[in-house]
C-alpha cells in the first residue's frame, strides 16, 4: 500500500512538474513568437519620405540622399538613418535605387565618371538603370517608387517596386 501511494505521488508530482514547465515555456515563448511574427501579421504602413526640393537635383545627376527610416516595430523606439540613390532623368522624372547590393546587401557606390554602381565588397557592378553589369549580384538593384508633390518636393517610398529591371 505504501508503494502504491509513493508511485501515485511521484506520478502526480511528475505531471505537475511537466505542466509547470510547459506553462513556463509558453510564458517565455509566446511573446518571442509575437515579436518575430508581428511584421508579417501587421506590416508597417507605407510612408513616403521627403528627400528634398526638385530644384536641388540636377538633370542627369545621381546623388545619395539620406532620410530617417523609422523601425517597423513601434515598441522598439529606434530610428535608423538610411539612404537611396536618386537620379533625375529629365525635368519631371526621377528614379530611386536601394543603396544595398542584391548579392549580400553591401552598400554600393556611384561612380559618375563610369556611370556605374559598384559594390566594393564582392565586385558587383550595376549600370545606371540599376541592371546587373557584372559580378555576383543575382538581380538588379531594388528600384523604389518616387513622386513629386504639388509643392515640388521629391518623396521616396522605402519599399521596393515589385518588378525589377532586367537588361536583355
Amino acid at each position: 500500500m505504501e508503494d502504491e501511494a509513493l508511485t501515485t505521488r511521484r506520478r502526480f508530482l511528475s505531471r505537475v512538474s511537466l505542466a509547470l514547465s510547459g506553462l513556463a515555456g509558453a510564458v517565455v515563448g509566446v511573446p518571442i513568437l509575437a515579436y518575430l511574427l508581428s511584421p508579417l501579421l501587421e506590416p508597417a504602413p507605407d510612408q513616403w519620405r521627403d528627400v528634398g526640393l526638385v530644384e536641388n537635383f540636377r538633370v542627369g545627376e545621381t546623388v545619395e540622399v539620406a532620410y530617417d527610416d523609422q523601425s517597423p516595430l513601434p515598441w522598439a523606439g529606434q530610428t535608423a538613418r538610411t539612404a537611396v540613390w536618386l537620379r533625375r532623368s529629365n525635368e519631371t522624372d526621377f528614379s530611386a535605387f536601394s543603396i544595398n547590393c542584391t548579392h549580400l546587401g553591401c552598400p554600393v557606390n556611384w561612380r559618375a565618371d563610369a556611370q556605374l554602381f559598384l559594390c566594393p565588397c564582392h565586385g558587383g557592378v550595376y549600370y545606371a538603370d540599376g541592371s546587373v553589369a557584372g559580378g555576383p549580384p543575382p538581380r538588379s538593384l531594388n528600384q523604389l517608387p518616387v513622386r513629386v508633390t504639388d509643392d515640388q518636393r521629391v518623396q521616396v517610398l522605402p519599399r521596393p517596386l515589385t518588378q525589377t529591371i532586367s537588361r536583355a
